[in-house]
């Protein structure tokens, strides 16, 4: 089979199936052939690696990661491009193709079985819709990761990577900087997808870390801090915090504050991830 970067290439195996792009499940396929390997070699994939690609659509990327890797598994929620896939892959003995929604699916269990319960790294052109959801998966259910390398929305791709006291910095960005260096490899334009999406895109890669970034005895009791202090960004770090799900009493909360070193007007974008596991590590001796 051809290579499917190609526009011409695409529109005529698009054609030829009578397939119906789903603006629900945000398909868009890439054709540039710069982005393609722009996204494969950021992953330095090679022959010992296993990959998990999400979303593999008619199958371009997943054509060049069967040439570079061990195994390809390619996990596609739509049935109706099991036909072209089978076609587009049809001659690569080393890609296994699963219908299956990736959210509902047991990673480790598809680690252990498909994937000699090794690390993988997972590559894939997420849906814009699902983006969170999907990477953070990964991340929170511990699956043994070398790396992930994704396209997502710029948007996304710029809260991920966040430093403190910038207007991109979030909740989103300390849940994946907890897991993960986050670098850029590189901006992707509308104009190198079949159809066009509204936003611009980015690659990311998801270097996954052998630790945690900080140490915490109780993620879910720092994760709510965080959720807390960016909830109500405009609140100092005190009125926030004592304004939200924790239900933790104000003088408490300055008690809190104050073992932790943590000035009370202070705001949330304004501190570290190491700050927040301070404050978290320090509730948890209040609660």
């Amino acid at each position: 089979m051809d290579r499917l970067v190609s526009p011409k290439i695409t529109k005529e195996i698009v054609n030829k199936h009578g397939f119906k792009f789903s603006k629900s499940l945000g398909q868009n396929f890439l054709i540039d052939e710069n982005i393609l390997y722009k996204i494969v070699d950021g992953a330095e994939v090679d022959k010992e690696d296993i990959v998990i690609e999400v979303g593999p659509g008619i199958g371009t990327l997943t054509q060049v990661l069967a040439e570079r890797a061990k195994k390809v598994i390619a996990i596609e929620i739509d049935k109706t491009l099991l036909p072209i896939l089978s076609e587009t892959l049809g001659n690569k003995d080393n890609v296994e193709v699963i219908n299956e929604d990736v959210l509902k699916l047991d990673i480790h269990k598809l680690i252990e079985e498909k994937c000699e319960g090794k690390a993988v790294k997972v590559i894939a052109n997420l849906p814009y819709y699902v983006t969170t959801p999907i990477i953070m998966k990964f991340l929170e259910e511990k699956v043994p990761l070398k790396n992930m390398v994704v396209m997502i929305q710029k948007e996304v791709a710029d809260r991920m990577q966040a430093k403190p006291k910038t207007k991109d910095y979030g909740s989103l960005s300390i849940a994946v900087q907890y897991y993960c260096d986050p670098e850029i490899i590189t901006k992707v334009p509308r104009s190198v997808f079949i159809p066009q999406p509204k936003v611009e895109s980015t690659v990311i890669r998801l270097t996954v870390l052998k630790e945690p970034k900080v140490n915490v005895k109780n993620e879910k009791t720092l994760f709510a801090v965080v959720r807390a202090a960016f909830g109500k960004r405009r609140k100092t770090l005190l009125n926030a915090l004592s304004n939200s799900p924790l239900n933790v009493d104000k003088e408490v909360l300055k008690k809190v504050l104050e073992h932790s070193e943590i000035e009370a007007n202070r705001r949330g974008e304004t501190l570290t991830i190491e700050e927040f596991a301070r404050i978290s590590e320090t509730l948890c001796k209040y609660l």
